[in-house]
Order: structure tokens, then sequence, then C-alpha cells
């Protein structure tokens, strides 16, 4: 893997914002159908200050996230990647979404430890982290694997 490509964080980007599209908001759809997710997917809500729509946010901060996956995924065991992958975007995002995201919008710390919400979380972020993984491995710049 070419961890070093210059273009590396661009394209972490990129996968990043791409599997916030695809993988996060798709996992959001289905686990919404399942009466497990208590948002919908593809919010139109605006989010402040700039009043985008929320999924255009998410995929904003998915792309933020993309460039710190792809600066560190080269360390991910070659044979555990797809798993490391997984655990990075379940684990990391998510803890921050609760304890600094959720408390910053004037909700409760931990997203009030609703199982339902910390569920949730954990299962669209760490489908998002297999679709930036993925997008690292096929998108220009990538560096590309054969993971």
């Amino acid at each position: 893997m070419q961890a070093s490509h210059p273009l590396r964080p661009v394209t972490g980007f990129a996968a990043g914002a791409l599997s916030v599209l695809v993988f996060h908001q798709l996992t959001l759809a289905v686990l919404h159908a399942a009466g497990v997710a208590p948002f919908a997917p593809y919010s139109l809500d605006p989010v402040p200050p700039l009043g985008v729509p929320r999924f255009v946010s998410a995929a904003f901060w998915g792309g933020v996230w993309g460039i710190v996956f792809a600066l560190v995924d080269g360390r991910f065991p070659p044979a555990r990647y797809w798993l490391t992958a997984f655990a990075f975007g379940a684990i990391l995002p998510s803890l921050v979404a609760l304890f600094v995201v959720v408390p910053l919008k004037g909700g409760p710390v931990g997203a009030g430890f609703d199982p339902m919400i910390w569920i949730t979380a954990l299962i669209i972020n760490g489908a998002w982290g297999l679709g930036t993984g993925l997008g690292l491995r096929i998108l220009p710049g990538g560096g590309g694997s054969t993971y």
C-alpha cells in the first residue's frame, strides 16, 4: 500500500464522503426500516450554521474522518484489514459524535446512553469504515491494495 501517496488525504476525503452517501446512509435506511434507528436516512433537515441538509453535513464530516482513516489505515493488520476498518469506523467517529458533538448541540452526554442510538451509531459508522476502506482501494491516489 502506498500510504505516502501525495493524493492520499484527498482520496481519503473522497472515500469518506462517498462512504457516508452509500454505506452509512443505506445502512441507516435498513436500520430505520427495521425500527432500530430512531432517525431516517438522507435527511434534508438544515444543519446550523450554514443550513445545509443533514446528510450533506454528514458527508462532509465523513470526508474529514476519511482523511484520518487514510493516514492510519496503513497500520491496520493486513489479515484483519476489513475488521479493523469496521472497528475504526464504529468506535472513533461514534465516540466523538456521542460524547462531543451531541453535547455541543445541546443534547445529553452519550446521547443519554439510549441503546438504540448507540447501536445505530456503531453499526452505521462501522459500515462507513468498510466503505471508506473500499474507497481507498479503488479510487485514484488511494494506493490500492490486495486486502
